[in-house]
């Protein structure tokens, strides 16, 4: 891992860029070096797989009673899709060469991006993902670690010249410089890896995106190259490319876990999604979605309560707001809960 990205991991961890994500911190010594966590480890052999949607994935966000997801979380889970084709390369390998081999899928504390950088498939653009100039933005990394000692490919350059698509079009200023990713600002963070309440001053730039954001990657100009995923379980499914969030809304346990059986929407859970579901609501600019907010203001999650309290503070009237601020904050017991009613009295 080339010394620059490990500077820039342990500045961003100094300076609590890495929000709630403790275990970056926890496993920082583990993510210098392959071999800090396998010691005989001799060669990386890095993979992308094009995940390439077939349609514009910013077209989404002018329909604002609908759900943006992700490009990447609109099919199956790629942690299992690529698993299974990593372990076939890496036994073919073994069976090949000899000597050991470990698979890994964004699951263990290795840097897939600087590796995959330094073996060719790309460079770590100025939104700090993988760019590479058959693909654009659009690939899954995975990684086998192997005691074979294998010639290595020549690294690639940076290619990102003078642009800056990536860094102006963030809807949160998520970027504090060209290759520098503040997390507390990223919608991807906020809306996948944050638990907590969204921060009040980021929810309005949140607009419909319900489960990451593709922003910075689909204005990169290397995408002119991309192509669409081949891998017909990353294709998007019909259902998860422009839910309504109506419908979301109303989503019981039950229904959360048939609509994202497969897909890695399932591992945030039904809470999470909710809450940022009824800020996407809020942001919808339709009044008559008040009445899918209001049954959550008496759900068991504080998350999903305090969500539903400003998501109806923005489509409903200041004097019905305040009576219900007046109403319900004797009886709330959650802090958090309580400041969503008191910012809510108020703002109306």
């Amino acid at each position: 891992m080339p010394g620059a990205r490990q500077e820039g991991l342990a500045r961003a961890l100094a300076q609590g860029r890495h929000g709630t994500m403790r275990w970056l911190a926890d496993t920082f010594a583990r993510r210098r070096t392959p071999t800090a966590m396998w010691p005989e480890a001799r060669t990386a052999v890095l993979l992308g797989v094009n995940y390439g949607p077939d349609d514009d994935p910013l077209a989404i966000l002018e329909r604002r009673d609908c759900a943006a997801i992700s490009v990447y979380a609109r099919g199956d889970d790629y942690h299992d899709v690529i698993k299974g084709h990593l372990k076939q390369l890496a036994q073919w390998l073994a069976a090949r060469a000899g000597g050991d081999v470990k698979v890994f899928v964004d699951t263990a504390p290795l840097m897939e991006k600087p590796l995959a950088e330094r073996a060719g498939l790309g460079w770590q653009g100025k939104h700090t993902n993988l760019v590479s100039r058959r693909f654009g933005s659009w690939l899954f990394l995975g990684c086998i670690l192997t005691d074979l000692a294998l010639e290595p490919d020549p690294p690639e350059r940076d290619w990102c010249g003078s642009c800056r698509r990536c860094l102006d079009i963030c809807p949160t200023d998520a970027f504090p410089a060209p290759y520098e990713l503040d997390a507390r600002r990223c919608i991807s963070y906020l809306t996948i890896e944050h638990a907590g309440p969204i921060p009040p001053g980021l929810r309005r730039a949140m607009g419909n995106r319900v489960f990451g954001c593709d922003d910075c990657l689909a204005v990169c100009p290397w995408n002119k190259f991309a192509r669409t995923a081949h891998e017909v379980r990353l294709v998007a499914r019909e259902e998860l490319r422009a839910p309504a969030l109506a419908e979301l809304a109303a989503l019981e346990e039950a229904g959360f876990r048939a609509l994202f059986r497969k897909s890695p929407i399932k591992r945030i859970g039904r809470a999470r999604l909710l809450r940022n579901v009824l800020i996407a609501v809020g942001n919808s600019g339709a009044p008559a979605l008040a009445d899918v907010v209001r049954p959550h203001l008496d759900a068991p999650e504080p998350v999903v309560r305090g969500a539903a309290i400003w998501a109806l503070g923005e489509l409903v009237p200041g004097d019905e707001l305040a009576a219900l601020a007046r109403a319900r904050l004797p009886g709330e017991r959650d802090a958090s809960v309580r400041r969503e009613w008191r910012l809510a009295a108020d703002t109306a």
